[in-house]
């Protein structure tokens, strides 16, 4: 009985040594690395070695991860005495195969540990890959950016690189060979400049009024205009048309001196919708010149077709440059001129005209003319002669007197519109010309001579123009 209860303590007390081992060198424990004094002791006197620091610290791999992957068991009775000896068996076998494949044993773990979390997050797999595809974006966006930015640099301008190949061929060949090669060089520079001449932009507005088919053009402002003038500027206005017909024109206000102007005027076509597909819309940019003929700076060619007239809509667009066409002869008229200085009596003669554009369907006009005596943009007195039926060189020879005071003669204007009557639509003007305040050329000397010779009527024969290109100069101040 004796023996059998010291073999049975014997064995308690391997037992209670190894477990307090296990426990005390778990991670747990560890973690908090303070142990109780009294369970230390109480693990002594059951015959436990003592345990030092490096026993505590450094536990067995083996025996964490068993308790990790293997559930816990019960502890083994005492009458079974061949656990007591299959247990430690098993323990160094474990702890040798752990010593010899730690990496594999380490990356087990880890991967346990990273399923173990994802399960207690609740993330479903979508989501996770989601994430994922949104972190290879983000790497493969900032390696592009990167690569652009240290490899992606601005090649030189083709004319730079032609310049320096020119250079580099100078020094190296003879002169007679490098001015042939040179010369080629800046004519294909000058050829790539004219390309890329930029003549300015426009902006315009368009609209369309369904219930009074009206067709509503409205000029804004230009920007960046070609400089015509030899001070570096220009004075630009604009013309405004539906081609083909060219029935109405119309223009706004000359902007003196001015790259970038303002406008703001709008302009109002009646025209039925049905008819406005086949029509272009025409916005050209001039420079005036009171001294010669105006330059076209650039236009703006716009298929009807092509526009959804259903909202309004307003853009900038870039000039192109315009074909230049032959003046459309619009015929002649001889005027008279007498001025009595004593009376302040100015008569004007409508003599005859010749050569008028013809204007109706038979290849004939029915002419008539419109004087207009104004001052500072004001009408003071308006008269007109006869209609001249189905004739293109009519013979009026009508005269209508003004009062003009001899201190307001230089400072009026004698405006001659030559007009076709239709008896259902408006009347058409075929051409204009003025003489006055403000004229040039022939309408200058003109006036000039009739002052010069009081009393006394001078005829001349004017050249009948465009009424816009008359109306831009009647607006522009002289200068």
């Amino acid at each position: 009985m004796t023996e059998r209860t010291r073999v049975t303590e014997g064995l308690g007390s391997a037992m209670l040594s190894i477990w307090l081992r296990d426990v005390l060198c778990s991670p747990i424990v560890l973690q908090k690395q303070r142990l109780p004094a009294s369970l230390l002791e109480t693990a002594h006197n059951h015959g436990a070695p003592r345990l030092s620091t490096a026993d505590m610290r450094l536990p067995s791999a083996g025996v964490r991860g068993r308790r990790a992957a293997e559930p816990s068991k019960p502890e083994p009775e005492e009458d079974t005495e061949p656990v007591h000896h299959e247990h430690p068996h098993t323990e160094l076998n474990e702890h040798s195969h752990s010593e010899h494949h730690p990496s594999h044993h380490d990356y087990n773990n880890m991967k346990e540990k990273f399923m173990n979390e994802l399960d207690h997050l609740h993330i479903p797999m979508w989501a996770v890959g989601a994430i994922v595809v949104v972190v290879l974006v983000l790497v493969a966006c900032l390696i592009f950016c990167a690569f652009k930015k240290c490899f992606g640099k601005k090649k030189k301008p083709k004319t730079v690189r032609e310049r320096k190949v020119g250079r580099r061929r100078k020094e190296k060949e003879g002169e007679g060979e490098s001015g042939e090669k040179d010369g080629e060089v800046k004519k294909e520079g000058a050829e790539e400049e004219k390309e890329q001449e930029k003549l300015g932009k426009l902006e315009y507005s368009l609209d369309y009024n369904f219930t009074e088919a009206q067709l509503i053009v409205g000029i804004l402002q230009a920007q960046d205009l070609a400089a015509m003038d030899m001070g570096g500027t220009s004075d630009p206005y604009v013309k405004v048309f539906l081609l083909p017909d060219k029935k109405k024109k119309y223009e706004t206000k000359v902007q003196r001196k001015n790259l970038c102007p303002v406008f703001n005027e709008t302009f109002i076509f009646k025209i039925p919708y049905a008819e406005l597909g086949g029509k272009t819309l025409v916005l050209q940019v001039f420079d005036f010149d009171r001294f010669s003929k105006h330059d076209m700076i650039g236009e703006i060619k716009i298929p009807m077709n092509s526009v959804d007239l259903g909202q309004p809509m307003q853009q900038w667009r870039d000039l192109e440059s315009g074909e230049k066409e032959e003046q459309e002869k619009l015929g002649d008229i001889c005027i008279s001129l007498r001025y009595v200085p004593t009376a302040g009596k100015l008569t004007v003669n409508i003599m005859e005209a010749k050569n008028l554009k013809k204007m109706d369907v038979g290849g004939l006009s029915d002419p008539y003319v419109k004087i207009v005596l104004q001052q500072n943009g004001k009408r003071i007195k308006k008269k007109k002669t006869t209609v001249k039926k189905n004739t293109l060189n009519p013979y009026f020879n009508e005269s209508f007197s003004f009062e003009v005071p001899f201190a307001q003669i230089q400072k009026v204007q004698v405006v001659i519109t030559v007009f076709d009557y239709d008896k259902l639509g408006s009347n058409d003007p075929i051409g204009k010309t003025f003489m006055g305040y403000g004229a040039t050329g022939v309408g200058l000397r003109h006036w000039s001579d009739m002052l010069a010779n009081p009393r006394r009527p001078v005829a001349q024969w004017h050249t009948l123009l465009p009424e816009e290109e008359v109306d831009a100069a009647l607006k522009a101040k002289p200068r």
